[in-house]
């Protein structure tokens, strides 16, 4: 999958509780997407927010990630012991088969399952590092994890991944889940033509259900 993020973290209000441009450039990348976002459904009452969306080298939104619980600190660089932040990113990838770019001149490879497993995989190493690690060995550490996470989710029958079944606009879904000392990390697909991706920390995965976002905006 052949993707460029736009990160777009919340900007603050002005004065007199007006969106500086930041932030509604933030729900505009959003806004063009084709396809449904989801997010956890209403059982979930906590904080919501924005986080990317992921387009391809054409400029076509085909991902993105919408943020529930606390907002992970950057990295998630906290003392030895302390707690970590509750949190669960719900990752949204549109269905798409093999195709060529708008200008004819290259190939965007299918998204899938693994796509969302894989992007849900590389978020959660986003928002972590081991507590003892010493910076300079951080940048080999997140290449080596990356691609650790490429091959599990190249092998969601494997058996690093168990089966978990949550509710999509309710009705019941499978979902394929892992779990490590970073978090948890799940992936399956909707009968509303796109991939779900989900990962968290401090928040059980069980019990969990997700829902088409009705009005994006009310997460800005």
């Amino acid at each position: 999958m052949e993707t460029t993020s736009r990160v777009g973290a919340q900007a603050p209000a002005a004065e007199g509780g007006q969106q500086l441009p930041s932030a509604r450039r933030t729900v505009d990348g959003y806004l063009r997407a084709p396809f449904p976002w989801y997010g956890l459904d209403e059982a979930f009452t906590g904080p919501r927010w924005l986080m990317q969306v992921g387009t391809t080298s054409d400029g076509a939104v085909e991902h993105g990630s919408i943020g529930h619980g606390d907002e992970p600190s950057l990295r998630g660089e906290t003392a030895s012991g302390e707690p970590r932040e509750k949190f669960a990113v719900v990752v949204t990838v549109a269905a798409q088969p093999s195709r060529r770019t708008a200008d004819g001149t290259g190939l965007l490879e299918a998204t899938s399952v693994s796509s969302a497993a894989w992007l849900a995989g590389v978020g959660l190493l986003s928002f972590t590092w081991p507590g003892q690690m010493d910076h300079s060995l951080r940048d080999d550490w997140l290449e080596q994890q990356t691609e650790t996470a490429w091959a599990l989710a190249d092998d969601l029958d494997g058996p690093e991944w168990s089966r978990l079944s949550l509710p999509v606009d309710g009705a019941a879904a499978s979902f394929h889940y892992r779990e490590s000392e970073f978090g948890w990390v799940l992936a399956g697909t909707t009968g509303a033509g796109v991939h779900l991706g989900a990962y968290g920390r401090g928040m059980s995965a069980y019990g969990l259900g997700f829902a088409a976002i009705k009005d994006i905006t009310a997460y800005a």
